[in-house]
């Protein structure tokens, strides 16, 4: 991994690094493992905040971010699951 797990997860959750098998082809398990623990943090820190009901902007952004993190999540853990 090139920087730290909860950058990459951030990067990934913001829109700015899109995540695919071909990009976690270098990772250990390891890192994989780190990846998935900040993303699922991320994930929970995301849902918890609550945007105003008349903002619709503000929820969707919310919900685009909480798609890219339950995506990146979902091509983790296949990406773990076939090493093994």
């Amino acid at each position: 991994m090139g920087g730290s797990a909860p950058a990459m997860a951030s990067q990934i959750a913001d829109g700015m690094y899109l995540l695919n098998i071909q990009t976690l082809k270098g990772f250990s398990s390891n890192d994989l493992s780190m990846l998935r623990h900040e993303l699922e943090k991320l994930q929970r820190e995301v849902r918890s905040e609550v945007p105003p009901q008349d903002d619709a902007q503000a929820t969707q952004a919310r919900n685009r971010k909480i798609g890219r993190i339950s995506s990146a999540l979902q091509i983790v853990s296949n990406k773990q699951t076939a090493r093994f």
